[in-house]
Parts: C-alpha cells; sequence; structure tokens
C-alpha cells in the first residue's frame, strides 16, 4: 500500500527528479583528451572567420571643387576639417576591427570625395591605421580614387610603398572644353602627367573613368575620348552615362535650357560602339559599366554585385555586414562629433530577410557578365523557372543568352537592365505570393 499511495501521489502531483551523481572524472587523460577536441573546435572556428573575406571601404568627403553633376556626399572648401576627420575616421576604423577581429580584409578601397586631396601624410597615417588593425590577405587589392590635378610623384610612391596596388583615376573626357562645362578641375594634358607618375611609381594595376553624354559631347567627341584612354594603356576601364540628379548645377541648367544633353538614342549609340571597340582592344566587359584587360577587375566592386560582406566608414557610407545593411549620417560635423563623444551615427539599419536577398541576388548579378544561374538560385529555397522563363523571352529578343549553365544580359539587354529586372522581380514576387496562398491553403 505505501508504495503504491506514493506512486498515485507522484503522479497527481510532480515529483523533482532525483539528483543525478557522476562520477568525477580522475583520468588526466582523459580531461587532456577533452582539451584536445575543445582547442581543435576553437581553432576551426578561428579558421572559419579567417576563411570569410571582407571588404572595407573608407569615404574620403573632401574635394577641390565640387562637379556639376555630383550628388555624392563630397565637401568644397572643408579642408580644416581634415585632421579633425583623420582621428575621426581612425577611430571608428578600430572600433570596427575590434567588432571584426579573425576576418580577413581581401580588398580596401579608399573613395570619396578625393582622396588624393586628402594630402600625402594623412593618407598615410590612415593606411598605417588600417594595416595595423586589421588582418590583410597576402593577395589584397587595395585601390585609392585619384584626381588628375592632385596626383604627384611622392604622394604616389608612398601610397605604393604602403601597400597600396591599384589607382583609380578620374578622367572622364578628353576634352578640356567638356572638363570645364561640368566643373572638374583638371585639364587632359594633367591626366597623361598623372599616369606617367602613376606608371613611374610602380603601380601596375590603373583604371580610368569616362562619361559619355557630357553637355555638347558629340559621338565624334566621345570616339576620341575613348581612344585616348586606350592610348594611356589602363588595365580597366569604366563608362558611365552621365546621370542628372535632381538640385546639382547641372540639373538646374538642364531645366533651364541652358544646356543640351544626348537623348537616350544617342546614348545607346555611344555606349554599343564603345562596348565593340573595347572588346576589339582587348577589355572583356564583366559588368555593365565595367571593362578590364584579362585578370584585372574591380575586386572590391565584385562584392557588391555578388552580394558579398562589406564595410564601409565614413560619413554617408554604407556597409552589409553581419546579415545588417547600415549606413551612417551623411553630415561631416555629425561624424566627427559622434565618433569623438560616443553618439550615435548610424542613420540607417535593417536586418535583411531571405525573400529581399533573392531579390538582390538578382538586381545585382543582373548587372554582371558573370549572370545568374538556378544552382546559385536555390538556396534561397524559391522555384528559378519563372525566372528562367522571363529570361527565355529575353534571349528571343537578343537581349540575354545562356552560356555555360549561367544566364546573362547582352550589351542590348545592359541598356534595357531597368526594365528587364523590373520584368524579372515581378515574375518572382509573383511565385512568391503563388507559394505563400498555397502554404495558407494547405494551414
Amino acid at each position: 500500500m505505501f508504495g503504491r499511495k506514493t506512486y498515485q501521489s507522484s503522479r497527481s502531483s510532480p515529483q523533482p527528479p532525483k539528483p543525478r551523481h557522476q562520477k568525477p572524472v580522475l583520468d588526466l587523460k582523459t580531461v587532456r583528451r577533452h582539451q584536445k577536441r575543445e582547442e581543435k573546435r576553437i581553432k576551426e572556428l578561428e579558421k572559419g572567420l579567417k576563411e570569410q573575406r571582407l571588404g572595407l571601404y573608407l569615404h574620403i568627403p573632401f574635394c577641390k571643387s565640387k562637379c556639376a553633376y555630383c550628388d555624392f556626399y563630397s565637401l568644397a572648401g572643408h579642408e580644416p576639417r581634415m585632421d579633425a576627420y583623420l582621428n575621426a575616421l581612425t577611430a571608428n576604423i578600430r572600433e570596427m576591427a575590434t567588432a571584426a577581429a579573425g576576418r580577413m580584409v581581401d580588398t580596401v578601397y579608399i573613395g570619396g570625395g578625393t582622396p588624393s586631396f586628402f594630402g600625402e601624410k594623412r593618407l598615410k597615417a590612415l593606411i598605417k591605421v588600417v594595416t595595423k588593425s586589421f588582418v590583410l590577405d597576402k593577395d589584397l587589392e587595395f585601390t585609392v580614387e585619384c584626381n588628375p590635378e592632385s596626383v604627384t610623384l611622392p604622394l604616389i610612391k608612398t601610397l605604393y610603398k604602403l601597400g597600396v596596388n591599384r589607382i583609380s583615376l578620374g578622367m572622364q573626357s578628353a576634352q578640356d572644353a567638356e572638363l570645364k562645362a561640368v566643373g572638374r578641375p583638371h585639364t587632359f594634358e594633367q591626366v597623361q602627367k598623372a599616369v606617367e607618375l602613376i606608371r613611374k611609381a610602380k603601380i601596375d594595376n590603373l583604371s580610368l573613368d569616362l562619361i559619355y553624354g557630357l553637355p555638347e559631347q558629340s559621338m565624334e567627341h566621345w570616339k576620341q575620348n575613348v581612344e585616348a584612354a586606350l592610348a594611356l594603356y589602363p588595365e580597366h576601364l569604366s563608362l558611365y552615362a552621365l546621370t542628372l540628379e535632381e538640385g546639382t548645377p547641372l540639373w538646374k541648367s538642364k531645366e533651364a535650357g541652358r544646356v543640351t544633353l544626348a537623348n537616350d538614342d544617342e546614348l545607346a549609340d555611344r555606349y554599343l560602339w564603345a562596348v565593340d571597340r573595347l572588346k576589339a582592344a582587348g577589355y572583356e566587359q564583366y559588368e555593365i559599366s565595367n571593362f578590364c584587360r584579362p585578370g584585372h577587375p574591380s575586386r572590391h566592386n565584385l562584392k557588391y554585385w555578388r552580394g558579398e560582406e562589406y564595410v564601409g566608414l565614413g560619413p554617408a557610407a554604407h556597409s552589409d555586414y553581419g546579415g545588417c545593411r547600415y549606413s551612417y549620417v551623411p553630415n561631416l560635423e555629425a561624424y566627427i562629433d559622434g565618433m569623438m563623444s560616443g553618439k550615435p551615427i548610424v542613420e540607417e539599419s535593417e536586418q535583411i530577410p531571405e525573400k529581399e536577398r533573392a531579390r538582390e541576388y538578382l538586381m545585382l548579378r543582373l548587372r554582371t557578365v558573370e549572370g545568374i544561374c538556378s544552382q546559385e538560385y536555390s538556396r534561397f529555397r524559391m522555384s528559378f523557372v519563372p525566372i528562367e522563363e522571363q529570361l527565355h523571352r529575353f534571349a528571343a529578343e537578343g537581349w540575354a543568352v545562356q552560356e555555360g549553365g549561367r544566364w546573362h544580359f547582352t550589351p542590348k539587354g545592359f541598356l534595357l537592365s531597368n526594365t528587364l529586372i523590373g520584368s524579372i522581380l515581378d515574375a518572382q514576387e509573383a511565385d512568391m505570393m503563388k507559394h505563400s496562398a498555397v502554404s495558407l491553403r494547405n494551414s
């Protein structure tokens, strides 16, 4: 009876479980085996972190003058704040290096603004902080943007000695009249001189920027600009169509009827001619606006288009890190004050859900000749069929092509990329809604 009553009471009022006593491990060999196993696990975790590559972008917002078309966060006439900014950016670098401890940085890009206008001493101090703070890949791509008028031999030699191995030079045009019309503070002669100094300093990876559709620019002048750039033998070329951003001086001039700009058909003709010309000159197109000699794409910019992780430091800089996308306040004084006082400097921040990543995969990868494929898309656990149906329709129009199991746009397709990608995203969204409805019915 006693046993039965105890059993019944345990059913109606649960009793705490009896403590389980475990004999202490006295075998030192067993202890050491557990320790070694744990040490191995930690080393594997550390190795995994180091194998995850990270891109680093540093924003230098200072310029000698503001170009008429520029909508980037950049400032003219703020030289007295350069030293204070260097201190703030240095603090930001160290803070981020601590947060990303163990991550291997394989690309560094110092952009702007005009980094070469920041001055040799400040750039030297900045780069030294980067090299001391982060774990850098042996095959690091280190790019610094320069404007021709601020390139000097001592500056480029210093950059080279500090590990910079790639220069991106803002050429924009070979016509002095075109440069002057948009407020560029240099001449084509200065471009040629800058390239000479860059090569003299032993930098063997040079990128040049060109803009087509500048005010009063003819097709003949555009061809001359491309030929002049090719004569400088750069490893990389970026060709951008002039984009008018609301509020810029050039936008205001266009609204007032003071300038004449190329129409869409004229821009398309210039783009397609340049694609063919660069191909004939041995350059490979790897993105809508970017071309390179074999083996010389911008590895840093490829991170953006491939959806890989990168960290941006400085006012208005953006990051995609740890599943979160965020940006810093686009205000020099607020950024400096925030870094020095501990006040918040993040303006926007959001966690990126998997469905949004799927959209970004299509939007960004379709900017590249690398393109997209069903195998990569499968990681989003979504069907590639509606995407491929759209791409087959585009292929029939000569806008897309499938090569080696991957889809990408043709040069003609790149011209219509915004519209074509929009159609693909609509097909993706419709497929998402269809499967959501099926899930609701079956729930």
